[in-house]
């Protein structure tokens, strides 16, 4: 999210359901892994650094640290530039000994060794009948270790300004034709008026789009991976989009989490907005005065499908060079298993809890006074519900990102098209695997 939402949570799944996942976790483990380090308790006071993009995390530690006199942890936000911040970290050999790492990123980042083994610590492997159980298997890749606990994850859903749609006479869409018939209508009756928009620098949100139509980017076998970037459920998701923003009944001109995104909704430009669980918050923290205004639906499928989609997800992960692996995982265990502290981070931060005992807190089912005490986590929840598990992250993600990224930006600005920069990520996929050496092939 940046500002309220700067973590905008790189892409894994929902939550209430239990769900399981592939995400890079059937590859082989990386050559030249380091076995579980030492989990030797300090003899001394300890302090420990813990990097995120959470916000309010800094009161969620203040807690910990209260009650934690002998194990101190120092928080730093890195929200700006989260993972060439970390990139810059490890290079130096300065990593924090915690950091917040999208479960996408987790395979990339794995390849880098940037990771410590924390299954020494016999509370490791033992926290995970604690998660949910895709969660669990995203950061210990098949069972081959333990890097990371997870946090939260991203259910997908509709954000809507209830006021606007009765205003045109407009229903709750429930597929994406209604949905682009709609956005016809309120852009006719008012050309000011914009159903959404599409942020062509935002990869995760759109591969939260893909994930929903079943669009696998990746698959592994045979020993090798598979790359399906640019498959045919992915080509309709763009070829969808293309068409709203080439008849400019969505906008191109605003990034996610901006000033100038919440300066457009402020002023009754935009009617709705395609999000996830944490960024209920947003709306919430950034236009106060539109409270009541807001509902959460379910997110438009297509046809006769009720899948869902996923946007975002993050998991506290042992960095590299941790020298208190012990404490590490005491603090992360607390962090993201206590109810107390999952509830502080759901208040403060939007966090939907990947830990199970989060799924129960008492604020996840009542409802919430700015969405008109709508209880808008039981959307989230039976979105949770709707996600293909077989969807599967690649160990050059952050790559692929960047060059649909940029091929996006290029296709708004009318050089080519979105599916145009399906094939550009494809290519760069196959490309980035190459160069590393890693086993990969174009698939269908």
């Amino acid at each position: 999210m940046s500002n309220t939402v700067t973590r905008i949570r790189l892409a894994v799944i929902a939550a209430a359901a239990g769900i399981a996942v592939l995400a890079g976790c059937s590859s082989p483990a990386p050559s030249g892994d380091a076995s579980a380090a030492s989990c030797e308790p300090a003899k001394g006071k300890v302090t420990l650094q813990y990097w995120n993009t959470v916000p309010g995390m800094e009161q969620v530690v203040a807690l910990w640290n209260k009650k934690n006199p002998d194990i101190q942890v120092q928080t730093k936000n890195i929200s700006n530039d989260q993972y060439g911040t970390l990139g810059n970290a490890l290079k130096a050999g300065k990593a924090p000994d915690l950091a917040q790492v999208g479960y996408d990123q987790l395979p990339s980042l794995r390849t880098q060794n940037a990771f410590e083994d924390a299954s020494a610590c016999s509370a490791a492997p033992a926290a995970k009948s604690k998660f949910v159980p895709w969660t669990w298997s995203q950061t210990s890749f098949g069972d081959t270790g333990v890097f990371a606990f997870p946090q939260d994850t991203g259910p997908m859903a509709l954000y809507v300004r209830s006021d606007i749609f009765k205003q045109h006479g407009i229903g709750i869409p429930k597929t994406w034709d209604e949905y682009a018939a709609a956005s016809e209508k309120l852009h006719k009756a008012d050309p000011n008026l914009s159903m959404t928009f599409f942020d062509p620098k935002n990869a995760e949100w759109f591969n939260g789009l893909l994930w929903q139509n079943n669009a696998n980017m990746y698959t592994y076998s045979g020993d090798k991976w598979h790359v399906t970037v640019a498959s045919e459920q992915s080509k309709q998701v763009a070829e969808y989009w293309q068409k709203l923003v080439a008849a400019k009944l969505v906008r191109t001109d605003l990034a996610n989490g901006s000033t100038q995104m919440y300066a457009a909704y402020q002023k009754n430009q935009i009617a709705s907005y395609v999000g996830a669980s944490w960024g209920y918050s947003m709306f919430r923290d950034n236009l106060p005065d539109q409270a009541g205004k807001w509902s959460i639906v379910p997110m438009p499928t297509w046809g006769s499908s009720t899948a869902s989609g996923n946007w975002g997800g993050s998991t506290v992960a042992f960095m590299k060079g941790g020298k208190h692996l012990y404490e590490s995982v005491k603090f992360n265990s607390w962090l993201n298993t206590d109810p107390e502290a999952l509830a502080l981070e759901n208040k403060l931060g939007g966090l939907y809890p990947a830990a199970t005992a989060g799924l129960r807190l008492p604020a996840l089912s009542q409802g919430v006074p700015y969405y008109n005490n709508e209880k808008v986590f039981d959307v989230f929840a039976d979105s949770s519900k709707k996600i293909d598990t077989s969807f599967s992250w690649g160990p050059t993600q952050k790559t692929v990102n960047l060059a649909l990224q940029d091929a996006m930006a290029k296709a708004t600005a009318g050089s080519g098209t979105l599916t145009d920069a399906l094939s550009a990520a494809q290519a760069a996929a196959l490309k980035s695997m190459k160069d590393q050496a890693i086993p990969a092939t174009a698939g269908k």
